[in-house]
């Protein structure tokens, strides 16, 4: 880390970067337009098989059964009578007009369609002329012959079939159709879901629905459409958080060119980021639309500090240029190795083997990356072009005064005892968080969709569903594989029948769909509906005949009966029950073998569901030690000092764990959307923790003791942080009105982090830095050209 050690470099570099200025703003504006018009052309790209943890024992198994069990990626469109049931004329050909919709929309799996309209949905039975399959509607009704016999007889054979709680709910005032999307289509293309949206919307819901019929409709296409909609929300509020910060930044330099510099720079590295990604051929996925703001942030802050250091080299007699030149060497260090050690946080989030995930540690590395050019550059070289008047110098020197009086209270920190009393207090509270948050839960904490708040039409529709129905959107398949040609062993099927009584019992699980349990329906169905016969059948013959009818029926076994299928529908997808049942198959698996059967979790939606959240958990503890490594190195690099490490870098830690026990408090789960947030706090509060100790080791350089020095860094950079932290609170907190409710609470989340990280930067790393340096005496004075620049 020499670079950081030669002032000589620094100065030089600086001569040059303001030689040229002209011309290197007039390159960064050509850039920059060059940028945005591929900026413009980026658009949504959601995807669900982004969402999947790839190499993780779950997404292998539905990878290598996903032919021959049900897709994750459902869809389920109910029809529902506003009155009475759906056992009319008129529910009924509604019911079939809805069926032919969405088996011809985009990408869906024809064959995989499923309603009492299809021909997959028939009743077993055994009459005088010998074994029969007849589908619940046969195929020579149409719904302009239905009269109310065959309405009756449809009623009845749905019944028959065991389609009540499954296609027709237990009410029976709705049906159900089941469709399965397929990601990519004939040509290749992968499905745009924000179109999708509206093509259910549109062509389903409101063609179907009127004021006799309800249409619910939910599934992951649905779901992200639902969420990519509200992304206008996002915008509004980023917007408006915008224009506070703007606000804010005036009251604090009262110059507009000085409030559009930092504004400006950093909407600036934004077009940057976003013409990049188009040119890397990326999307930005609604589940990723915060982290821009996010960068953002990044770059207000380090645009304010900026700001402040010009502002306060103009009342201290400076002209624009000069105090432009002093803040681009006094902050071009510590504010590239903030800008560092956030892009390093960033990136560590690629060890999350979600293709999503690294998408947006991509997004937020190039972003960040970004801002050392547009911050700590661009920002000094155009304000050393601007000028001001006497009046406005003397004025700022007015509110300098002002200011240092309130802020001179701060100082007191720099107290050996008021320090002692504080390091205490920080490390009490250290322990009380990260014992409080220890049992902290990765995923989904709520039902529906958490993207969405609970009042959203897309989670009442989930809510119904769920409510109405045995089988719902949440579900996990369970893989028995058996050694091939294994169509007449009687006891996989037997196990699979005890293996699934055991789930039945465990919280969460509404229903069990499975081989085992066809064969059980089968059995009695061919034996005249005896319940008694109602079981897994003995003999090899019969079982393997049975077999193979339950073969025509996508979903519970393949071909050669090497793979039996149990499919354990859930309550609700939140982390809790999904853990629950899976922590009870492993037992079950554990406690009960049986020779040539292995038990293999999972497919299904919540299969995908759990895997992810295996994957955070499990990513989360190395990729924060990543990160603090990082910081560790490159603070120890700079500033060649243990006392600097440990002052830096605990406050910040305290910070990480005050916001794990925030985020238990508010029922918020650690996800894919809230983990950037966490890596965002980190650099934040890096941010801070950077700017004031280099101001710290310049006075001590000087000679100054510790508590002048101090007193003297709060002054020079406290307000500057102060400042940035209470406006970009103040802006994200707008965020709680959102309609996505993953905004609103990433805006509490963001809200709570930037006030935490103020209040650690300006309270326990002084308080640190003070104890650390009476503990640990210096033996020598800091030499000014190993010190960060005046």
């Amino acid at each position: 880390m020499v670079f950081f050690k030669r002032h000589f470099n620094i100065n030089r570099f600086q001569e040059i970067a303001f030689r040229f200025r002209v011309q290197v703003l007039a390159a960064l504006l050509l850039f920059t337009v060059f940028m945005a018009v591929f900026a413009l052309q980026l658009r949504m790209d959601a995807g669900f098989e982004k969402q999947m943890p790839s190499g993780h024992e779950y997404i292998q198994t539905f990878n290598q059964y996903r032919d021959d069990v049900l897709g994750a990626n459902r869809l389920n469109v109910v029809l529902k009578a506003r009155k009475g049931t759906i056992w009319t004329k008129e529910g009924l050909a509604r019911l079939h007009g809805l069926t032919q919709a969405v088996t011809f929309l985009p990408n869906i799996n024809r064959l995989g369609v499923q309603s009492l309209w299809t021909p997959n949905s028939y009743v077993n039975e055994i009459t005088e002329e010998g074994f029969r399959a007849d589908p619940v509607i046969p195929g020579t009704v149409t719904p302009e012959a239905l009269t109310p016999e065959l309405v009756g007889q449809v009623r009845q054979a749905t019944a028959n079939g065991g389609f009540v709680g499954t296609l027709v709910s237990k009410g029976q005032d709705s049906a159900m159709v089941i469709a399965e999307i397929n990601e990519m289509d004939a040509q290749g293309r992968k499905v745009d879901y924000v179109a999708y949206n509206a093509i259910l919307e549109n062509e389903i819901r409101k063609k179907f629905e009127d004021a006799d019929f309800e249409v619910q409709i939910i599934g992951f296409a649905k779901q992200i459409g639902d969420v990519a909609a509200g992304a206008a929300g996002v915008v509004k509020f980023c917007l408006m958080a915008l224009l506070l910060t703007a606000l804010a930044v005036y009251w604090y330099c009262r110059s507009v060119r000085f409030t559009v510099l930092p504004v400006l720079c950093s909407l600036v590295s934004l077009v940057w980021q976003f013409g990049t990604l188009r040119l890397l051929g990326y999307g930005l996925d609604p589940l990723a639309v915060l982290v821009p703001f996010l960068v953002f942030a990044i770059g207000v802050s380090h645009g304010v500090q900026q700001i402040n250091y010009i502002v306060r080299g103009i009342a201290a007699g400076m002209s624009c240029e000069h105090a432009a030149k002093a803040s681009f060497k006094g902050l071009l260090v510590p504010g590239v190795l903030a800008l560092v050690t956030a892009f390093v946080s960033f990136v560590t989030l690629v060890l999350i083997p979600i293709p999503m995930v690294k998408e947006l540690a991509i997004t937020a590395s190039i972003g960040v990356g970004y801002k050392i050019v547009t911050n700590l550059v661009m920002l000094p070289l155009a304000a050393s072009m601007l000028s001001v008047g006497k009046d406005y110098a003397v004025d700022a020197m007015r509110q300098q005064l002002i200011r240092a009086r309130w802020l001179a209270v701060l100082g007191r920190v720099a107290e050996p005892k008021t320090a002692v009393a504080i390091v205490l207090a920080t490390l009490a509270l250290f322990a009380a968080s990260a014992w409080y948050s220890s049992d902290r839960l990765v995923g989904t904490l709520q039902p529906g969709a958490p993207e969405l708040h609970a009042d959203s039409r897309y989670n009442l529709d989930a809510k119904s569903i769920s409510e109405n129905y045995s089988t719902g959107l949440d579900w996990l398949t369970v893989v028995l594989e058996t050694p091939a040609d294994s169509c007449e062993q009687v006891a996989y099927g037997r196990y699979q029948d005890s293996f699934d009584a055991a789930m039945r019992n465990v919280p969460g699980v509404m229903s069990v769909s499975s081989f085992a349990e066809q064969m059980k329906i089968y059995n009695e169905g061919y034996n005249e509906g005896n319940p008694r016969m109602f079981v897994v059948p003995l003999d090899s013959a019969n079982y393997a005949a049975l077999g193979v009818e339950i073969g025509r029926v996508r979903g519970f076994l393949n071909k050669n009966c090497s793979m039996l299928a149990s499919h354990l529908y859930l309550a609700d997808h939140k982390a809790e029950t999904i853990n629950r049942v899976i922590a009870q198959v492993r037992q079950y698996r554990d406690a009960n073998r049986l020779n040539g059967l292995t038990l293999r979790l999972a497919a299904g939606n919540a299969g995908v569901i759990a895997a992810v959240n295996a994957e955070v958990e499990k990513s989360e503890l190395p990729m924060m030690l990543y990160v603090y490594a990082a910081i560790v190195l490159l603070v120890f690099a700079v500033y060649r000092d243990l006392r600097a490490v440990i002052a830096c870098c605990l406050p910040l830690t305290v910070a990480t764990f005050i916001g794990y026990a925030f985020m238990k408090q508010l029922q918020i789960g650690l996800t894919v959307a809230t983990l950037p947030v966490m890596v965002l706090a980190v650099g934040i509060g890096v941010d801070y923790a950077f700017y004031i100790y280099s101001r710290l080791q310049a006075h001590l350089a000087c000679g100054e003791p510790i508590g002048a020095a101090l007193e003297k860094s709060i002054q020079e950079i406290g307000i500057a942080t102060i400042f940035t932290a209470i406006t970009l609170s103040i802006g994200v907190a707008t965020w709680s009105f959102s309609a996505l409710k993953f905004q609103a609470d990433m805006g509490k989340l963001l809200s709570f982090m930037f006030l935490v990280n103020l209040v650690m930067a300006m309270t326990a790393l002084p308080a640190f830095a003070v104890v650390l340096e009476r503990m640990f005496p210096r033996t020598r004075p800091i030499k000014l050209s190993a010190a960060l620049s005046h």
